[in-house]
């Protein structure tokens, strides 16, 4: 009896060893995870920092800040993307992973394009590395960077070389893609670009006319219109400035401009507003899309985005997210621009 015991004893002795063991074991999945991360997760230091139990917090993060209405991806298709012929029109833009946005947007202009011009190979190209990233990574969707764009058209024998950016202004955005453009000047016969959105006077009364006529119902006297801009510290950020100046010549004087990331702040915006007898804020993206700015830093609910400042300043706030790409004014100008080029060369 007593030897029964002590096997008894002996036996549990070594399964809780063994317990123990796996215990201590438990931890490394959550280690492996946050090796898995990007930086912009979980930066190095906190990767070291942090006790395994915690590493696990950034992909719940991530997930939530997931969880918006962006479509199905694989609708959001160029329509003659896989076209191969001696002239491309390559359509240039920062990018969305907003999947609806991007399809009523940029898709919208680049069908303009195709529609306007039949005869070319239309194709897409994003300058936005980590938007391409995420996109591939959450919908399986593939977008071509500038180089990949570039590559493919001479891979598939392009002769003339049509690029038309999407950008607002001839920024640094605009002007990377003039740069890299410029490396590939032995491969094609012949490269055409055209102007960003804002170049001419003329393009700004444009945009002037399609700003005011979407926001129509809206101008009833007690509302302020409120554009917001990205910004940028390059000279072109002096667009917004000329914008509102435009805007003002019309008689819009209830109509503002401000950026996200330059002048005018939003503070100035705020104070210009405040200067009027207005009840009612009516905020919209002064961008080609509607994505994550005009999701997050202009509608979001966050207590420093634009809706909750101008909602505890005490108005009511309505925000319209809708890109300038979705509207066929800008659509048609875009399209005038990759004309005016091609009929210059």
């Amino acid at each position: 009896m007593k030897k029964k015991i002590v096997i008894v004893l002996a036996l549990a002795l070594v399964l809780s060893l063994v317990a123990g063991c796996a215990k201590k074991e438990d931890p490394k999945p959550a280690e492996e995870t946050a090796e898995e991360q990007t930086e912009e997760e979980q930066p190095e230091e906190e990767q070291e920092e942090e006790k395994p139990e915690e590493q696990a917090e950034p992909e719940e993060e991530e997930e939530e800040e997931e969880n918006y209405e962006t479509g199905d991806a694989s609708l959001d298709d160029p329509l003659n993307q896989d076209e191969i012929g001696e002239t491309e029109l390559l359509v240039v833009s920062f990018g969305t992973s907003y999947n609806d946005n991007r399809r009523e947007t940029i898709g919208a202009i680049e069908k303009a394009m195709i529609e306007a011009f039949p005869e070319l190979s239309v194709r897409r190209g994003f300058t936005s590395q980590i938007i391409i990233d995420h996109v591939k990574k959450r919908d399986g969707e593939v977008i071509d960077n500038m180089t990949e764009a570039l590559e493919r058209a001479v891979a598939n024998g392009v002769k003339t070389l049509v690029v038309q950016p999407t950008h607002l202004m001839p920024g640094f955005e605009y002007n990377d893609v003039l740069d890299e453009i410029a490396q590939y000047g032995d491969a094609f016969e012949k490269i055409v670009i055209g102007r960003p959105i804002l170049d001419t006077d003329a393009d700004f009364e444009v945009v002037a006319n399609a700003i005011v006529n979407a926001t129509a119902s809206y101008d009833d006297g007690e509302t302020a219109i409120v554009f917001m801009g990205h910004g940028t510290e390059a000279e072109s950020n002096a667009v917004y400035a000329k914008m509102q100046e435009v805007l003002k010549g019309m008689g819009k004087d209830n109509y503002f401009i401000g950026t996200v990331e330059a002048a005018p702040t939003l503070d100035d915006v705020l104070a210009l507003v405040q200067a009027g007898e207005y009840k009612k804020v009516v905020l919209e993206p002064l961008m080609i899309v509607a994505g994550d700015h005009a999701n997050n830093d202009m509608a979001g609910g966050e207590e420093d985005s634009w809706n909750t400042i101008f909602e505890n300043a005490g108005y009511e706030v309505e925000c319209v997210l809708k890109g300038l790409g979705s509207f066929p004014e800008i659509q048609n100008l875009l399209v005038e621009h990759a004309k005016a080029a091609i009929e210059a060369n």
